[in-house]
Order: C-alpha cells, then structure tokens, then sequence
C-alpha cells in the first residue's frame, strides 16, 4: 500500500479534492494568501502543505502545525522542495508550541472550519503574533443570503462534521476573526466550486492585523452576492 492509500477515509479524500480544487482556481487563492508575507511564520492546519510551494523568499521560516497523522506526513515530504524552510510539527491550533509574540504573520488555510473551538484557537493565533503582525486567511464560510444560509446551518446540525472531518460549513470565521481582536484590512468575498458536481460555496479571503490595543474593526472589502 502506498503512502497516498493510507490515512483515515475523509483525509483522503480531502487531498483528492484539494487537487481539484487547486486546478479549479484554489492555487491562484493561495498565491494571493501569501504574497509579499515577510519574516517568521506560522501556518496552522497545514494540511498535505499545499501552501508551501507559494511562500515568498522573504519569509525566513515557517512553522507549520498539523494533527492529522497522514495529511502530516504528506506535509513533511512537500516541505523539503519549499523554497522556504519549513518545519512540519504535530499540534493543533488551540495549544501552539510557541512563546508569546513569536511570530511576524499567521496564515489559515481552508482550517477555522474544522477546529473544535474556534475562538480558542483565534486567541491562541493572536497570543503568538506580534502586536501589529497579519493573520492571512482563506476560509469558505455561511452565506450571507437567508435560504443559503438556512440550509446551511440544518446540514452543520445533522450529519456534515461527522462525515468532513469535524468540518462546519455554516461558520462565520470573518465575525469571528475580528471578535477575537483583529482588524480586518481586507477581506475578498466569493464563491467557489472545488469541484466540478459541488455547488458554489462563499470564501473569503483576506488579512488581519493583531490589535494592539481594543477591539475597533476597520475594512475595505470586495464583496459577491453569496
């Protein structure tokens, strides 16, 4: 059995569709989640490290954190050809291996939907920032229309996380981001279809800032109808 056939059912299922979704339009969402990043990173839920291939040369290193056990081991062998260092380590996003004020940016990618708590691991991701340092999402999210969003929220309650891999489809991760104490200085709202038989789901993608003081959200925002 090769590497690619073994791992828990929905984790690989989730490489085959990340894939797809990367030739869908995803690897151009990922380019534009890393441009012109500077300096120590952390990236939490790294995944297979789809990302990695994206870091500019002006990021010094990454810290790349990843609880799943096979997506982990995909990460750790697509690190090595990184034009960045990057270490891959075992953890999770409520409790990151790392002092107070570590690190120049944080990147989320396609993971605040599926962490158990996700106000934890927002104040954790702010705890290792440094006051003023970005926090880089791509994230899809609820849609802001009502029948949507309604739907939405039934297929969270009944069956979708346990199927997905803990994955919530009906989360409001840009709310949340800036309860959590960060400014939102650009979000980009659309839809997206990973692959071609899904229905278009509502992304965002955007930056945030680590307040340094208080809790007021200023934002430019380019918005879709989903």
């Amino acid at each position: 059995m090769t590497t690619a056939e073994k791992g828990p059912l929905w984790a690989r299922s989730y490489v085959g569709i990340a894939r797809t979704a990367d030739d869908r339009g995803a690897r151009e969402h990922r380019r534009q989640l890393l441009a012109n990043l500077n300096g120590r990173v952390v990236e939490i839920g790294a995944g297979q490290g789809a990302n990695f291939a994206h870091y500019p040369n002006s990021v010094t290193d990454v810290l790349a954190i990843e609880p799943e056990p096979f997506l982990r081991t995909l990460a750790t062998s697509v690190a090595r050809d990184a034009p960045v260092p990057v270490t891959v380590v075992d953890g999770h996003a409520e409790r990151v291996r790392a002092g107070d004020a570590s690190f120049d940016a944080a990147v989320v990618s396609l993971v605040l939907c599926s962490v158990p708590e996700q106000a934890a691991a927002l104040a954790e991701i702010r705890r290792v920032l440094k006051p003023g340092a970005e926090l880089r999402f791509y994230e899809h999210v609820v849609s802001e229309r009502a029948i949507p969003s309604a739907i939405m929220r039934l297929v969270d309650a009944t069956f979708w996380p346990r199927v997905a891999g803990g994955c919530h489809c009906a989360r409001d991760t840009a709310r949340a981001i800036e309860r959590a104490g960060f400014t939102v200085t650009r979000i980009e709202r659309f839809g997206f279809r990973a692959t071609r038989f899904q229905p278009s789901v509502p992304h965002i993608l955007g930056i945030a800032r680590r307040e340094w003081h208080g809790r007021h959200s200023t934002r430019s925002s380019a918005r879709s109808p989903y």
